[in-house]
Formats: structure tokens, C-alpha cells, sequence
């Protein structure tokens, strides 16, 4: 490796004959390395978030083995190092109050350690824009390798998916449809591997932005995550890391804005997830790329929903996989000249388009032709109003197109406690052309915003056949969930936005097609209103200090991506001081 043509940031560590170096090398070969690792290759970093309290990430083990395999390969220096593991499934009170959390031990990780480039091994929801997040702010050569889903799942002999089925169920217990023995028996059959939720929830819709974005190979957002082809692109990405390092490739010139522009366009021709609307904000941020509202209106409204999942259609991420993945899904789009940038630059070396352009397309059910899509109109929503001054977000493709235009009277839930406390009371004044609104469930107000936001419909509805009503909240959802559902409501009602003002019995309209949010009440009256509203008085939960606190006091609305103000931007890696 002597014939580099410029300096690696790890000889700074292991490269010099003096105290210093003798340490650094010393301490490295305590667990077993020989001298000659030491030589002046690549020093990469395996960046892993597996733990057994994230089921996602649970099979990274031996995906990081595959990877480590690929770098030795290319002659390169593997070391694996842990970062949070902020998991969907069990953290509380959300995974994302520690997106920023995570991303900083990746930054600080990267920034402080010998390493020259890194493999991000990401799965679940938040950990794809954690890591991506923190590496965005190194710049360093970085590549992607997502878990990928898990299988199919299998209950009385029809598939179910991640998420999308629990929704489902519970309703259907509520509107008495089926048993609690019938709900509970379908647990064990929604999740059998490892991997993310099978549906185009987060996970997947991450996945496939990482990949869209060109940050991992072509594939990695499909793959079922026990397919032994998962374990193949593990170690090309391992082979993959070493060359990009040595062609100094980092992520500032791949991460640009016509990379994020691809990135809104495949979001929904996807059906994907209203949190890739926070995430791209966050990592855009990262990275130096002013993205805005209005671009998910400009580039991403008008483009059909073509992959047939749920939960807006009917398919999981195998036949994904197995009908031609993200790759098809590109090539449609690009031979249809709807890819904004096709010659986006991606993590190996090729542009999208040279990526893309011969991907095998095996079903037309699950990938749609454009002529026959889903949906006519997938791209998100972007709301304003009066209601939301600086936006709301809402997914086409999993809303009842009758209830995209709507007006109905609000019926009120201050915070989450309060909706469950109230949505299924007989007494509840409430019918199906009512408009669900819930507050304080924002970045500050329920501190993470968790996916509360698909609030269940009041049983004594389900039970007349009502299956979707229009909902309003400052909280997210999963994106494995679906219905009329307008999310993000910026400013929040904590920090002193107008949904706090909202009254019981107010008239609200939605319109998507104009992208209008407004509550029906003169400009003098909700003025008057907002001089009661005190930003920080009604959240939910009250900090004693710690990480909690510093979220409160730091974080940004939903409309800026809900990272740290003082996150924001790209600090580079510069080489820091000595220890010793």
C-alpha cells in the first residue's frame, strides 16, 4: 500500500516511530493484531448497532463478520465498533428522543478514532439516520448496509405484515370482529427472522433511501435479511469501503442535492413513510443541503405510487425483493424520465442511472408500470394553514381518497393520556365525519414525538363499519400504518403553535390537493385565543435534567428534521490532539 498518493488520517495514529505511535499500536495488538496490519492501509470502521434489545439489528453479528471478511479481502483494516442501538420495538418513550443521541456517538466515534472510512450497519428505524446523520457531519468515505426485513409473516395460512397487522387486528377486536385469542395467536406469526418490519414502513422506506440517495450498493434496501445474498453484499460493501477510501470518495460528494431530490422522487413512487420527511431534513442539514417543505411539493407530488405494500397496498418486502427491488423501481422511473438526477454519483463509483438502467423487473403486480399505478398521486403532502404555519405532512397513498377533502368538527385530546382516557367512552360526542385532534404529542410536548399519531378509531364507530376518519396531531406514526392521517403539525402545540388553540366543535378543513389545513375561525378570534397559548406550559412530561433536558432545550420542529440546533451542519474530521 505504499503507492497511496496522499496520507490516511489513521497514520496519524499508527504512521509515526515515536511514543505516541508506539501506544497506539501497542494498545491495538493486545488483541492479537500483527504488526503488519499497522503497514498504512485503510483503517475502517464497522459502525454496528446490533443489540438483542433491537430485533431489527439482532443478526448484525454475522453481518459484520461479512463485512469485516469483504475489507481484509481489499486490504484493508477492519475494527468494529458498538454505537446506541435505539431500537423501535422496545425503547421508550420513542426511538427517535435518541436519533440525535445516536447520532452523535457516531460522529464523536469517527471523529476521535483512527479510522479512514466506515460501514454503517443500520436496520431499524431510526438507526439509518442516526448513523447516517453522524457520519454526514465527519465526511469521511462512508457506505451503507441496511439489515434488511425480515420474512414474510404467516397467520391461518395468508401473509401478514410487520405493523400494518397489528393495527388491523386491534381494531378488529375493538369493533368485535374477532377474539382476543384470535388477536394474540397472531403474534408469534407476524415475526419469524430477523430482520426490519416486512411491510414499507420506516425500516424499509430508510432502506430504500439510503440506497436511492447512493449511499449503499444497489439492493441493499430489499434483500430479506436471513437471504444468504444479504450476507454477499455485506462483504462487497466491505470490498467497496477499502477503494473508496483510496479514491477519497466521501459522503459531501454523494450526499448532494440532486441525491436528496432522487431521494423524494423514489419516496413516492415507494408508498413511503411521512418520517422521511423529518430524517432527509435531518441528514440534509447534516451534510450542508438546504432542503425544504416545498421541495417534497415540488418534486414529489404528481408521482404515482407504483410498488403495490403494505400498508398502502397489498405485497411485503419479499415479492419487493423478489419482483426486481429498488432497482426496478429506479429504472421505471428513470426510462419514464421521472428520475430527477440519473446521473447522481453513488458509493460505487457509478452513477445511478449506469446502476440502474438493465435491472430485471420480474412482477408487475407488486412493481406497477406507471400507466397502472397504486396510486395516482404518492407523493407526501405537505399542508399549511392556519392550523399548521409551517406545514403538516400527510401520505396519499395509505388515506381514503373520500376524505381527502373534508371538513368536520374537531373533537379535542390535549395529550395521548387524554385520548386513551376518552376515545372509547359511549358518551364521546362523535361520528364518522368528526375530525380526531390531538396535541402535545410534538418533539417537545410528548419529548421524541412518538408514533401516536394514527390515533384508533372510538370503538362505538368501528363497531358501525367506520374504518378511517381524518386525524390531526403534532405526533409522528409508524410508517407501517395507514388512514387519513395528517402528522407533523409545525410549530407544535407545545412550543406555542395554533393547535394548542384548537376548541372542541371547531370546524376544520382539509384540502390536500390545494394543501390547505385551516381551522374554521376568524383571524380576531384565534389571536385572541393565542394570547392564552404559553410554549412549554401543557407538555406532557417534565424533565428533571439530563438527556431529556438537553432534548427539550435543543431540539428543532418537525419542519427542520427534529435534530439538535447545535448539531446542525458538517464539522469534518479533522485529526485531533494527541491523548498523551
Amino acid at each position: 500500500m505504499s503507492d497511496k498518493k496522499r496520507p490516511l488520517r489513521s497514520e496519524a495514529w499508527f504512521g509515526t516511530a515515536d511514543k505516541n505511535g508506539f501506544m497506539y499500536r501497542s494498545w491495538m495488538k493486545n488483541q492479537g493484531f500483527p504488526g503488519h496490519m499497522f503497514d498504512g492501509r485503510p483503517v475502517i470502521g464497522i459502525c454496528n448497532t446490533w443489540s438483542e434489545l433491537t430485533p431489527c439489528n439482532a443478526h448484525f453479528r454475522r453481518i459484520a463478520d461479512k463485512v469485516r471478511q469483504g475489507i481484509l479481502e481489499a486490504g484493508g483494516f477492519p475494527v468494529e465498533f458498538p454505537v446506541f442501538s435505539n431500537g423501535e420495538s422496545n425503547l421508550r418513550p420513542t426511538a427517535m428522543l435518541t436519533r440525535n443521541l445516536a447520532s452523535m456517538d457516531v460522529e464523536e466515534s469517527l471523529r476521535g478514532n483512527p479510522v479512514d472510512g466506515v460501514v454503517l450497519l443500520v436496520g431499524c428505524d431510526k438507526t439509518t439516520p442516526a448513523l447516517l446523520m453522524g457520519a454526514a457531519s465527519c465526511d469521511l468515505p462512508t457506505i451503507v448496509v441496511s439489515g434488511g426485513p425480515m420474512l414474510n409473516g404467516k397467520h391461518k395460512g395468508r401473509d401478514i405484515g410487520s405493523g400494518t397487522a397489528v393495527w388491523q387486528l386491534s381494531e378488529q377486536v375493538k369493533a368485535g370482529r374477532i377474539s382476543i385469542h384470535d388477536f394474540m395467536s397472531a403474534e408469534a406469526d407476524m415475526s419469524r427472522s430477523a430482520g426490519t418490519c416486512n411491510t414499507m414502513g420506516t425500516a424499509s422506506t430508510m432502506a430504500s433511501i439510503a440506497e436511492s440517495l447512493g449511499t449503499s450498493l444497489p439492493h441493499n434496501a430489499a434483500i430479506p435479511a436471513v437471504d444468504s445474498r444479504r450476507y454477499v453484499l455485506a462483504q462487497l460493501s466491505g470490498n467497496r469501503i477499502v477503494d473508496m477510501v483510496n479514491e477519497d470518495l466521501r459522503l459531501s460528494k454523494i450526499l448532494t442535492r440532486e441525491a436528496f431530490e432522487n431521494a423524494i422522487r423514489v419516496t413516492a413512487a415507494i408508498g413511503g413513510s411521512t418520517n422521511a420527511v423529518v430524517h432527509l431534513k435531518a441528514i440534509a442539514g447534516r451534510i450542508g443541503v438546504d432542503l425544504s417543505m416545498e421541495d417534497w411539493t415540488r418534486i414529489g407530488r404528481g408521482t404515482p405510487t407504483i410498488v403495490d405494500l403494505q400498508p398502502s397496498g397489498r405485497f411485503l418486502m419479499e415479492e419487493f425483493y423478489y419482483a426486481g427491488g429498488l432497482p426496478a423501481v429506479l429504472r421505471r422511473l428513470g426510462e419514464a424520465n421521472r428520475l430527477p438526477h440519473p446521473n447522481a454519483l453513488t458509493a460505487n463509483g457509478k452513477t445511478l442511472w449506469e446502476n440502474v438502467q438493465d435491472a430485471p423487473l420480474y412482477n408487475d403486480e407488486v412493481i406497477r408500470p406507471l400507466d397502472s399505478p397504486l396510486c395516482e398521486d404518492g407523493g407526501i403532502c405537505v399542508l399549511r394553514g392556519n392550523l399548521a404555519p409551517r406545514g403538516a405532512v400527510l401520505k396519499p397513498s395509505a388515506a381514503t381518497p373520500e376524505l381527502m377533502k373534508h371538513r368536520g368538527r374537531a373533537v379535542v385530546f390535549d395529550n395521548f393520556d387524554h385520548y386513551k382516557a376518552r376515545i372509547n367512552d359511549p358518551e364521546l360526542e362523535v361520528d364518522a365525519n368528526s375530525v380526531l385532534v390531538m396535541r402535545n404529542c410534538g418533539p417537545k410536548g410528548y419529548p421524541g414525538m412518538a408514533e401516536v399519531g394514527n390515533m384508533g378509531l372510538p370503538a362505538k364507530l368501528l363497531e358501525q363499519g367506520i374504518t378511517d376518519m381524518v386525524r390531526i396531531s403534532d405526533a409522528r406514526m409508524s410508517g407501517t400504518a395507514y388512514g387519513t392521517v395528517v402528522l407533523h403539525v409545525a410549530p407544535e402545540a407545545a412550543d406555542g403553535g395554533p393547535l394548542a388553540a384548537v376548541r372542541e366543535g371547531d370546524w376544520i378543513e382539509l384540502d390536500c390537493e390545494s394543501g390547505r389545513l385551516h381551522l374554521d375561525v376568524s383571524e380576531t378570534e384565534l389571536a385572541e385565543r393565542m394570547k392564552d397559548i404559553r410554549p412549554g406550559t401543557s407538555r406532557v412530561l417534565a424533565s428533571d435534567g439530563g438527556y431529556l433536558q438537553l432534548y427539550i432545550d435543543h431540539v428543532l420542529q418537525a419542519d427542520e428534521g427534529c435534530d439538535f440546533d447545535f448539531l446542525v451542519g458538517r464539522r469534518g474530521a479533522k485529526v485531533p490532539s494527541h491523548s498523551h
